[in-house]
């Protein structure tokens, strides 16, 4: 296990190095998101009671989009020089390589939120400080959901010509509970109303899906980054 844990925080370690160097991903992302919310914000009506019932989809939107420039870049990446083929020949087992990618793909997905929320709340109008701890805790259960799904598909995707349109059009159906849930209890959150009552179920399956996914991603690594 302590082998396993290091294998990981070293693969994750590594991408989140390279990623800090280049900051393609990364920069790529933040301009995205804050571009997206700014268009948002001349199409609604920011003290409006229809903008904030349908702040949570606004906002999962545009992670979901955000997530999938930084998740096409998580493989793709390492084809310089063949250096996936050295990853894989490795003795660092398919696992632990995975599960270090997508430690990596959280973390930076995660800072394009930390920076979007602030931006959200500046243009929309809407307090979201006081519930910070719980968006939190959705907010880390929706983004773990999109980068399990999206770091297998873009290791399945890497060696196609059209990988940036392919990994959309194959994540993007699967994550449709997942948004589902997320969008509900970020509104949830966002109107005061807390994670108990309507959106207790809707966080239950944002728990049941990230389990589900994890592991068949992490059993299925092996044949995805070998076969």
């Amino acid at each position: 296990m302590g082998l396993f844990l290091r294998q990981t925080l070293t693969i994750a370690a590594k991408d989140l190095r390279s990623e800090i160097r280049t900051k393609e991903a990364l920069n790529a992302s933040v301009s995205f998101s804050i571009v997206i919310l700014l268009l948002f914000s001349f199409a609604f009506e920011p003290s409006s009671e229809q903008t904030h019932e349908i702040a949570g989809g606004l906002l999962w939107i545009v992670f979901a989009f955000a997530g999938a420039l930084i998740l096409n870049r998580s493989f793709a990446r390492e084809l310089v020089n063949d250096c996936l083929d050295a990853l894989v020949s490795s003795p660092t087992p398919g696992p632990a390589l995975f599960t270090g990618k997508a430690i990596a793909n959280l973390v930076l997905l995660l800072i394009v939120e930390l920076i979007s929320f602030p931006v959200f709340g500046i243009f929309y109008n809407v307090r979201w400080l006081s519930q910070f701890p719980l968006l939190f805790v959705v907010m880390f259960l929706g983004t773990w959901g999109i980068v399990v799904i999206g770091t297998m598909f873009s290791a399945m995707t890497v060696n196609l010509r059209l990988r940036e349109l392919m990994l959309p059009v194959l994540v993007y159906p699967m994550m449709i509970p997942l948004l589902m849930g997320a969008i509900q209890c970020t509104t949830a959150l966002l109107n005061g109303q807390g994670l108990g009552g309507e959106a207790a179920p809707w966080l239950r399956l944002l728990i049941g899906f990230d389990l589900i996914f994890s592991i068949l991603a992490v059993a299925l690594s092996d044949t995805v980054l070998v076969g």
